[in-house]
């Protein structure tokens, strides 16, 4: 099936609600402008200036929808997934992550409990929550102290559902701290590498959009765990989904 006609048509509509949603900026409206005239390749790297100056998800599902078109399924994959971070109730990331998963062949990342629970909300808001949350339940339990004052029923349960919401809090910040591991393949046939050298033995290749977690860092190369082994790949090859 031809899935062509159907990015357009997402991109036309998608760059229409994204000039509200989104930060303009001369490289975001360039990248419209380039992608309505089908130069992909000079489109995505708009839309990636734009992202570099104030990113946004609006944006990055635009440079995930030229980044398709130009054939570069990796680097698509990756930029609807780096909009998913920043907002996890965008509908046209989750369609378009959905379609191209389909059309390459790959799998979604396997998340643990925790960071299924990071994805409920954006990660600043985790941060905001736990921190209000927790100010709130000092608040009540200490203010009535402070101004010597008798603690009445209202302010203990404030006290108890601030300090509930703190607790609920802390497994979700602990996901979006791991998922800053989590990346994906940007090139088709990338060689996961025994050592991180150029000369390394080749354990086996990586199709392009293939999650992984990123381990450790070595030079120019990142340690990786895929769904059934590891290896080294080069940065170059590899994007992860959080900076």
């Amino acid at each position: 099936m031809n899935w062509r006609p159907y990015l357009l048509v997402l991109l036309t509509l998608g760059s229409a609600m994204t000039v509200r949603a989104a930060p303009t900026n001369d490289f975001f409206a360039t990248g419209i402008e380039l992608s309505r005239a089908g130069e992909f390749p000079e489109a995505a790297a708009a839309f990636e200036k734009s992202a570099g100056i104030r990113p946004a998800a609006g944006t990055l599902v635009n440079l995930g929808i030229a980044e398709w078109l130009r054939g570069h399924a990796g680097a698509a994959i990756l930029a609807w997934e780096r909009a998913r971070w920043i907002n996890p109730f965008d509908p046209r990331a989750r369609a378009d992550l959905k379609f191209a998963r389909r059309a390459a062949q790959v799998d979604e990342a396997e998340l643990k409990w925790f960071e299924i629970q990071s994805t409920w909300l954006p990660p600043d808001a985790w941060l905001w929550l736990a921190g209000a949350s927790l100010w709130l339940a000092v608040g009540m339990m200490t203010l009535p102290q402070f101004f010597r004052r008798r603690k009445t029923g209202w302010q203990q349960v404030l006290a108890a559902a601030g300090l509930g919401i703190f607790l609920a809090c802390l497994p979700a910040n602990l996901g979006v701290i791991s998922r800053t591991n989590l990346g994906f393949v940007l090139k088709n046939d990338a060689p996961l590498l025994q050592t991180p050298t150029r000369t390394g033995e080749v354990i086996s290749t990586l199709t392009a959009g293939e999650p992984a977690r990123r381990v450790r860092t070595r030079g120019d190369y990142y340690l990786v765990r895929t769904e059934n082994e590891s290896g080294w790949v080069e940065r170059n090859a590899f994007g992860l989904v959080s900076e």
